[in-house]
């Protein structure tokens, strides 16, 4: 398998005045291409592990590299409801946390036998420290988001699809939704960040949308994925 190293100096050193001209989509994308062809060789099959929070946009960025490399993508968390036949709220709520849990290292494990994939992870993938076995025979990308822009987007998509959130508390009123996903976000996030720190690589969403004088939220997912060429990980250096 080539070296985190290896692949995030090659990936990730685009650098940001070259990419300035390129802030339209279909210019992102077009240069999010480009780089794909020039690394995927280097990869040599190695899957792409994203990991991060709920709702910080593993999904969408990892189908543009996805796209950019060839690769296939997947979701495991669509994986988990496919075995099981139920979506992930449901199981939560007639099952438990334990069995989905059980069924996503399972996912995991298929996951990391395989080559030439992308994947999205669930925002608790990295708590077992099993799943880490898995995740580290390809290369992790952790993808940080603030927690208040992640409440922001998870109140936006529906608390109903976020069961850890939906069962934050018994007032579910349209006020106090973003208060109570703040609250349980900040708490998971305290809880998660420490695993999501294990990644080859980290993502700052942020730091690039404030790099690019652009808001966070409305940054595509194509120019995360080409912008984050300029957050070095140190070990390239």
């Amino acid at each position: 398998m080539p070296s985190p190293s290896g692949f995030v100096s090659k990936w990730f050193s685009f650098n940001l005045d070259v990419a300035a001209p390129v802030i339209r989509k279909v210019h992102n994308d077009s240069a999010l291409a480009i780089k794909g062809r020039e690394v995927a060789g280097d990869l040599s099959g190695t899957c792409l592990f994203l990991v991060g929070m709920m709702g910080c946009g593993k999904s969408t960025v990892a189908k543009d590299i996805s796209e950019a490399l060839s690769y296939e993508f997947q979701d495991s968390d669509k994986l988990v409801e496919k075995a099981i036949g139920a979506t992930v709220a449901k199981i939560f709520s007639d099952s438990s946390e334990d069995k989905f849990r059980a069924a996503e290292s399972e996912a995991l494990n298929q996951l990391s036998e395989t080559s030439n994939v992308v994947v999205a992870t669930g925002g608790g993938a990295v708590v077992r420290d099993e799943n880490w076995r898995y995740l580290k025979q390809g290369i992790t990308i952790y993808l940080d988001v603030p927690v208040e822009a992640l409440a922001q987007r998870v109140v936006a998509a529906g608390l109903e699809k976020r069961p850890l959130l939906v069962a934050s508390g018994p007032d579910n009123s349209p006020g106090n939704a973003h208060e109570q996903a703040l609250a349980r976000l900040s708490k998971v996030y305290a809880e998660r960040n420490k695993a999501y720190e294990r990644a080859d690589l980290k993502i700052s969403v942020a730091k690039i949308a404030s790099e690019l004088g652009r808001d966070l939220n409305e940054l595509p997912p194509s120019m995360i994925a080409l912008k984050a060429s300029v957050r070095r990980n140190a070990k390239a250096h």
